[in-house]
């Protein structure tokens, strides 16, 4: 397929430099492009592939230096913002069938939308309802009265327990559960562990994208709920009664003690632990491999083991790094004090 640089950037909003008349068949790294293929600029650090890349055509942003004069160019202010948009219109990978599978088990109690694509083996419940325009892939189990908004993906080998409820255009991708049950068990006097029952459920709102093998646990009573936008990256641990604020972003490896709640608009990156029954305010960034051992309650970045604010953080970390010259000016500074005093008895 020969996509019209002059048609992407009509889609973008951005403005042509140099062949309007040029097209490009794929999207790569500016490190990889090759002849044909439309590539993009957009952090510093990248720009040193500017010279030898091999593409024909990039989108960078208006102020950038144009060097070359056998590239064609589209000017765009956030040039990772206009490749998304290009891929979404040309390179999105479609779905290869329609409607439902012959292996397929649909529950006769089950209320199925229009134009809903249910793959091989994929089990609906009694008391679902899916809407309109979803697809659910291979393998997936909903169990009984879980509801599935409309224009939802549902990835192979997802399971949704009973009574969870899945807003519209949802993406839930491979090896997810939902409604796990929560880790709750009370200890007895004889130190045995009696299983507290589990029976709430989880919402995920609207526009939300779980990655793959996320375990949201069913609330202990009521719901853990996922806000709309929210968007959780792969290995995730969401527990019992947590809330998470609208868009709101999680990445690997986190998790979410109990009944925590995490604001709206806010940033966890890689391996980040919340304990439980504390509550982050909106609009806060958390560092990787942070650990949160009390409430934010102010809007900031957070970093560190227990976190504290960034600049707090960075300094402690500083100075952690220091102790072995502290150490070593310590002990000169002990010889120096002990070879005063040395002096003085001398001179008594």
């Amino acid at each position: 397929m020969e996509i019209s640089v002059k048609e992407a950037a009509e889609i973008i909003g951005g403005e042509v430099v140099g062949n309007e008349r040029a097209t490009f068949r794929a999207i790569a790294r500016i490190d990889e492009a090759k002849e044909g293929e439309l590539t993009f600029l957009y952090l510093p650090a990248y720009e040193k592939y500017f010279a030898s890349t091999k593409a024909s055509v990039i989108i960078v942003k208006p102020g950038f230096n144009r060097a070359r004069e056998d590239l064609t160019y589209i000017l765009y202010e956030n040039p990772h913002e206009a490749v998304q948009k290009i891929i979404l219109k040309y390179f999105l990978p479609g779905i290869k069938f329609k409607g439902v599978d012959p292996t397929a088990s649909v529950s006769a109690k089950a209320q199925i939308g229009k134009n809903v694509t249910l793959g091989k083996n994929v089990v609906i419940s009694d008391g679902c309802s899916v809407g309109d325009n979803s697809i659910i892939l291979h393998n997936t189990v909903l169990m009984e009265d879980v509801e599935i908004g409309n224009g939802c993906l549902i990835y192979p080998n997802v399971t949704i327990r009973e009574n969870c409820k899945v807003g519209d255009n949802v993406i839930i991708h491979s090896g997810t559960v939902i409604g796990s049950d929560g880790f709750g068990f009370e200890r007895m006097k004889d130190g045995s562990y009696s299983k507290i029952p589990q029976i709430g459920n989880v919402i995920i709102k609207d526009y939300c994208e779980i990655g793959s093998n996320v375990s949201i646990d069913r609330a202990a009573i009521g719901s853990t709920v996922i806000g709309k936008g929210v968007k959780l990256d792969n290995l995730i641990q969401i527990a019992h009664n947590v809330k998470i604020g609208d868009n709101t972003v999680i990445s690997a490896q986190s998790g979410i003690s109990g009944s925590s709640k995490i604001g709206s608009n806010c940033i966890l990156a890689g391996q980040v632990g919340v304990a439980g029954h504390l509550e982050i305010t909106d609009n806060v960034i958390i560092g990787a491999q942070s650990g949160i051992s009390k409430s934010l309650k102010k809007p900031g970045k957070y970093f560190g083991y227990p976190a504290k604010e960034w600049g707090t953080s960075l300094r402690l970390e500083a100075h952690i790094r220091n102790l072995p010259n502290y150490s070593a000016k310590l002990k000169e500074l002990e010889n120096k004090i002990k070879e005063l005093e040395e002096k003085l008895n001398k001179e008594e």
